[in-house]
């Protein structure tokens, strides 16, 4: 077998990671997309209603994400997340307007929780050993088969900690994903807990700098470029139809699908893919705030979940949103700027607004959907699969999605062997 090029359908951030880490290694790189830019559900745009360049939704990572510091570093782009010093959240409940500051230790020993100042208000450390009892499930539970799912630590923490990771409604989350997160955040203490937002926006942090990168390196990144279907011979796949003609898959070469997972069923033969999705609504509202207002606030008892606050805007995201996607869009604007402003002490005249509906942002984190998620191999020796709906041990989030690249492009070197 020769060696040959790759390629990449599919210039999400699974996709674009596959692609920076084969360029990286000297491999010839083809990506297409069918989109007019790359980015998947990570994007950034300039808003006319707004007249503000906004994400499409607030992408939440953390300084112990291996697999973005990874990326970013790859890209030349790590300066472009920002965030505390120190692994602080603040929270706001709006029932009863209680405020507090989740205050993590730096270490993986959790002293915090016998810290009045540190932890949840209403809680006791012994309620803390809720999160050792998600370490270890036992396999395909639910989150309610595993924890008592009530009680102020779980309004409080718990379940907005889940909803946001597993963006599913947290009781009837796979405890297994559950606890991955768990293990890989909390666990680890603070120093895997900082906060970071990409700065100025998603498309400049994650996806701009890796086009620059895979330009650099000769790769042929082409979008509005839709893949119709594969064909297969025997074992492997010989060739790609696209809408504007077919390219052959030479010996050595593969295959890289980085495409939703309803896509990659279509095209590949008897795959099995999670069939259940959820969404996320995010709001942008353009304000300016005061200076050394809190950046990021959870929200308990609210419609927002969690309150963003750059320099020209304030951002919502609502996880597990399925109850708001069908919602009349001013309405539902209006009941997000009304927590906007409880929370940081605003008038009722809502300023410009934007909504924003993922309708299948993710796949649904339930036992079910998770078991249904293949593998990055396939049946075919030269096809390998890519996004945060593959097998990663992690729910649908941007360290999965990276991780997924990264493994599809560590199988496509395999494969190329001369």
């Amino acid at each position: 077998m020769t060696q040959g090029r790759v390629h990449v359908i599919g210039a999400g951030l699974a996709g674009l990671s596959a692609a920076v880490r084969l360029a990286g290694e000297g491999v010839g790189v083809e990506l297409s997309d069918s989109a007019a830019q790359a980015g998947g559900r990570c994007r950034s745009y300039f808003d006319p209603q707004l007249g503000l360049t906004i994400d499409n939704g607030n992408h939440l990572v953390l300084s112990g994400n291996k697999a973005v510091i990874s990326y970013l570093s790859r890209i030349g782009a790590e300066d472009r997340i920002t965030g505390p010093d120190k692994a602080a959240f603040d929270w706001i409940d709006l029932r009863d307007g209680v405020r507090w500051t989740l205050r993590p230790n730096e270490g993986p020993i959790p002293w915090w929780a016998f810290s009045k100042k540190r932890r949840v208000p209403g809680t006791h450390a012994a309620d803390y050993l809720a999160f050792a009892r998600l370490m270890n499930p036992k396999p395909g539970l639910r989150v309610d088969q595993v924890l008592d799912c009530k009680g102020v630590l779980w309004e409080r923490l718990i379940e907005p900690f889940l909803v946001s990771a597993l963006n599913t409604e947290a009781k009837s989350g796979s405890a297994d994903l559950a606890s991955a997160i768990v293990r890989e955040t909390l666990a680890k203490g603070g120093k895997a807990n900082r906060p970071r937002i990409a700065e100025p926006t998603l498309a400049a942090a994650f996806v701009e700098p890796a086009l620059d990168v895979l330009a650099e390196r000769g790769a042929q990144v082409r979008t509005g470029r839709r893949l119709r279907s594969l064909a297969f011979d025997g074992d492997h796949v010989a060739a790609l139809t696209f809408a504007d003609g077919e390219v052959a898959v030479a010996e050595g070469e593969s295959v890289i699908l980085a495409v939703p997972p309803w896509v990659a069923s279509e095209l590949v033969p008897d795959l099995t893919v999670p069939t259940e999705f959820n969404a996320i609504i995010n709001a942008h509202f353009r304000i300016d705030l005061p200076a050394g207002t809190s950046p990021m606030i959870g929200v308990i008892g609210g419609t927002a979940e969690w309150i963003f606050v750059f320099e020209d805007r304030v951002s919502v995201t609502v996880s597990a949103g399925d109850r708001l996607v069908d919602m009349d869009r001013e309405t539902l604007a209006a009941l997000i700027w009304r927590d906007i402003a409880a929370v940081h002490d605003l008038g009722p005249v809502m300023p410009p607004w934007q909504i924003v509906k993922e309708k299948r942002a993710t796949f649904a984190a339930t036992p079910e959907q998770n078991a249904r998620r293949p593998v990055a191999e396939t049946s075919w020796s030269n096809l390998f699969l890519a996004g945060d709906w593959v097998q990663t041990g992690l729910p649908a989030t941007i360290e999965g999605s990276l991780r997924s690249g990264e493994h599809a492009a560590g199988l496509a070197l395999q494969h190329r062997v001369v």
